[in-house]
């Protein structure tokens, strides 16, 4: 059980109080003509009291109770105990607090009782009504905490997945290209130093420019020409690649490395595998916020469309976490592969 009291908490408390203050003084100006100081007075002074009591019964009190035990007739007879104890306090409690307002001139009696009983019955009526009061504020307060915390944690771990996906990417597309330049160098290509050097260039771009959430268009374009060119360097002029875009704003921002297992996949899946005249057509454009991504490659005739491979499967997950309106479509028609990707990027989650 807690022993130091939480700040976060007292301060609740102090807020639910003064409401309690001002819902009372309000009542007892609409039901007595005595000057507002002496109403104001005695509300201050009654409350201070019934603050004080419901924190302890509610934050360690009813912890205490609620604690696991056992067996549960310990908790049944602790919950009595402690409810009695609370009773007393509540109309004994509150009463000689009440006499000691008076005595101290903090609290001025505007109901002269006729017994001892019908005071200590009007003290618990006050006090039932504020734990009701009080235990209902901090349901609330605790549902909408409880809330708060369930969606700081759905963030985190979307964060936390979307990482491990991006972890996933680098690693899929890095291993990709040096498969190339080992294709390179095992050929004893004069290409695989400059290709070794792009893959450099890939890497520093990789390491410190996409750590963060977002980067500019502009960014996500040059990683795609730099990779176009590396992939470039293994194939001879039969390769055809066209690349244009058509972007409105070159400094929007988009996830890194979001476009590219796209671009990969049409190379590692398309290209690699055509045996007659390969083929890649990419094409761009970002308009209103409207990102339309096509790529074209070259696909075998009697390629077999069989289960998603990694990069578009990945890259599927990843529009889920970061979009609510998007579409990825692939189809493949003869021997020409299309991957389409339409994202508002205004629906950023």
């Amino acid at each position: 059980m807690k022993t130091k009291p939480d700040p976060k908490r007292v301060r609740f408390y102090l807020w639910v109080a003064l409401a309690h203050l001002c819902l009372w003084t309000s009542h007892d100006l609409t039901n007595f003509k005595e000057p507002f100081w002496q109403i104001l007075s005695n509300n201050i002074w009654r409350t201070s009291f019934i603050t004080v009591l419901n924190f302890i019964f509610f934050e360690y009190t009813l912890a205490f109770v609620l604690q696991k035990r056992k067996y549960i007739i310990y908790n049944i007879v602790i919950a009595i105990v402690a409810l009695f104890i609370f009773c007393m306090i509540w109309s004994f409690g509150l009463y000689s607090w009440r006499s000691l307002g008076i005595q101290v001139y903090m609290y001025h009696p505007f109901n002269h009782f006729d017994s001892r009983e019908h005071a200590l019955e009007a003290q618990m009526e006050f006090s039932v009504a504020s734990v009701f009061f009080f235990g209902i504020i901090r349901h609330i307060y605790n549902y909408v905490n409880l809330k708060q915390a369930e969606q700081q944690l759905r963030i985190e771990k979307q964060a936390a997945e979307l990482n491990y996906l991006r972890s996933q990417t680098n690693p899929h597309f890095l291993f990709n290209t040096l498969n190339n330049i080992y294709s390179l160098t095992r050929d004893k290509s004069d290409l695989a130093p400059e290709s070794v050097l792009r893959l450099s260039k890939l890497l520093r771009f990789m390491l410190y420019e996409t750590g963060g959430q977002f980067i500019a268009i502009e960014k996500e374009l040059k990683i795609i020409s730099d990779y176009l060119a590396l992939e470039q360097l293994r194939y001879d002029e039969s390769l055809r690649v066209n690349f244009n875009y058509d972007i409105e704003d070159m400094k929007q921002s988009i996830p890194p490395l979001l476009l590219i297992p796209l671009v990969e996949n049409a190379f590692k899946h398309g290209v690699s595998e055509t045996r007659g005249q390969p083929f890649v057509d990419i094409h761009l454009s970002v308009k209103n916020r409207q990102l339309m991504f096509v790529v074209k490659n070259s696909t075998e005739d009697s390629a077999e469309p069989g289960r998603e491979k990694i990069g578009l499967s990945n890259l599927r997950r990843q529009l889920e976490l970061l979009y609510t309106n998007y579409d990825l479509s692939v189809r493949q028609d003869l021997s020409v592969f299309i991957a389409t990707l339409k994202i508002d990027l205004g629906s950023h989650v």
